[in-house]
């Protein structure tokens, strides 16, 4: 094993995976709230979402951080 891929809490998550994971727990209102970004709060879709996340650096970020930071289930795999 790399030392990268186990310091890196995202790694193996796609954007797109992260993104619909939070859609499902929150929804697009609470998500439009919490990060206040357009394509979250009008007409939001994970593909106008994700094409604007992918160009924008800073709302990446924000995203990904709510990601990490949100309380998940542990996996029962």
């Amino acid at each position: 094993m790399t030392r990268s891929s186990s310091q890196d809490p995202l790694h193996g998550v796609t954007l797109e995976m992260l993104l619909t994971r939070l859609v499902e727990k929150y929804g697009w209102e609470e998500l439009a709230s919490c990060i206040d970004i357009k394509c979250f709060a009008n007409d939001p879709s994970i593909t106008s979402s994700l094409k604007f996340l992918r160009k924008t650096p800073w709302a990446r970020q924000k995203v990904e951080a709510l990601y990490l930071h949100s309380p998940w289930p542990a996996d029962d795999d």
